[in-house]
């Protein structure tokens, strides 16, 4: 139990962003130019300490999200941890049900990515406080706590408390994943703005560090598609696993036939093939292209766990995927994880982006350990940009998360880094307006 209060005192938030749109990381057919960006949050105690959190935005409109931290600030500060986490469900509510700012979404948009970045850095501050890293601070709670995190209105038709008590008794044993690691795959070798020369490069360089999954960005233009996948194929061989990512570009029939079109190199899954809000699309789409043996995938965007839940009840999904920030933080995402074993579809996070895998890693430990108990099917997105900025950077050995060791959720920056890139008046923004 805690045995300090821990009161907050205020919360402060940056404009941090990363120019990656200038060697095309990250785009893809939908973000051509994207610059991994955060809304940095750092609450403060009267006791010192700090707990961290942010929410991953692709650049412009970041300082939209900063405003509406600092207006949902004022729900948090005077609260101490002990009365947060004491009724973390009823806190997850004040900052979602707040009866002017839910105008706003409710629990959808800025004001849910600003959500997400103040409870990121909740959780982290809590984690801190019991001297464990998030995910074992989850792993080691009694499942009646866990529960209790979890806002189950509006999900009650998919997923009871009683439910999700009877889930989480199985816990498995944690040995495993210490010794091992969790599963990875790489997107960082086919991003819609590299070369072919880039993409054959990073691929050969992948095969030797032991990479065997692949994603690829496509969606643009056929043609080009077809040749990259081509590649692609052609460098991995047919026993290790493809996916392709089109990043809502399609309408729906575009899109069962676009896949067709691709299905000759046997991709597992098509992620976001349409907009991240059509659950009859993705459903049409997935029973037309089930003769074809491809899954679809989407989460990553999706607004929150009541379209999770609509997702798994039309049978929509092959793949779940998380995202550690636009869904509102580990108490969001909870929720899905329960909701995803009922309906028995593997979960399989999304990542890509500043920090996004540092903070998922611990949400997938969480789930393998006290949740689903499986790896069949099961991986979790690794793309490798931006580690360098943060205090306990994500490791990978042998294309697999190995657990995270250091106190909180993996969330704090290097305060240099965020000095150098704080928008717009860092150094790093400074040279690039000069130029």
């Amino acid at each position: 139990m805690l045995k300090m209060v821990h009161k907050i005192t205020h919360v402060t938030v940056r404009d941090v962003r990363f120019p990656t749109s200038l060697e095309q990381h990250g785009s893809d057919a939908m973000h051509t130019d994207p610059d991994y960006s955060t809304a940095y949050v750092v609450v403060h105690t009267d006791s010192g300490l700090q707990g961290f959190g942010f929410t991953f935005t692709l650049g412009k409109g970041t300082e939209i999200v900063v405003c509406a931290v600092r207006a949902l600030a004022g729900l948090v500060v005077g609260k101490s941890l002990q009365e947060i986490v004491s009724d973390f469900r009823g806190f997850y509510r004040l900052l979602s049900s707040d009866g002017q700012m839910r105008w706003l979404g409710p629990e959808k948009g800025v004001i849910h990515l600003a959500t997400a970045a103040v409870l990121n850095a909740v959780w982290d501050l809590w984690a801190r406080a019991e001297g464990k890293p998030l995910w074992k601070l989850l792993v080691d709670m009694d499942p009646k706590q866990i529960v209790s995190c979890v806002d189950f209105r509006y999900i009650t038709d998919a997923l009871t408390e009683e439910e999700a008590l009877d889930i989480l008794v199985k816990a498995q044993e944690e040995d495993q994943m210490l010794k091992e690691g969790y599963p990875a795959y790489t997107t960082s070798c086919a991003w819609i703005g590299y070369s072919d020369e880039q993409l054959k490069q990073l691929c050969t360089d992948a095969l030797k560090s032991g990479w065997t999954k692949f994603k690829v960005k496509v969606g643009a233009d056929l043609e080009d598609d077809t040749r990259r996948c081509r590649l692609i194929r052609q460098m991995i061989g047919p026993d290790k696993t493809l996916m392709i990512d089109a990043n809502q570009r399609w309408d729906v029939s575009e899109a069962i036939g676009w896949v067709s079109s691709l299905a000759e190199f046997k991709p597992l899954w098509i992620e976001e093939p349409t907009c991240p809000d059509d659950i009859l699309g993705h459903a049409a789409i997935s029973k037309a292209l089930a003769p074809l043996g491809i899954g679809v995938a989407t989460g990553e965007q999706c607004q929150n766990r009541v379209m999770f839940k609509q997702f798994l009840q039309a049978s929509a999904l092959q793949f779940v995927q998380i995202d550690s920030c636009r869904l509102g933080s580990v108490n969001e995402n909870l929720a899905v994880l329960l909701m995803a074993h009922k309906f028995k579809v593997p979960v399989c996070p999304h990542a890509g982006g500043v920090g996004l895998c540092e903070l998922v890693q611990h949400l997938i430990l969480f789930d393998y350990i006290c949740v689903s108990g499986s790896l069949s099917n099961r991986m979790c997105e690794y793309v490798d940009h931006l580690h360098e900025h943060f205090t306990s950077p994500v490791v990978i050995h042998d294309a697999h998360y190995m657990p995270p060791k250091d106190p909180g959720y993996s969330c704090e920056m290097l305060e240099s880094s965020v000095k150098k890139h704080q928008y717009p008046e860092g150094d790093v923004w400074k040279q690039h307006k000069n130029n």
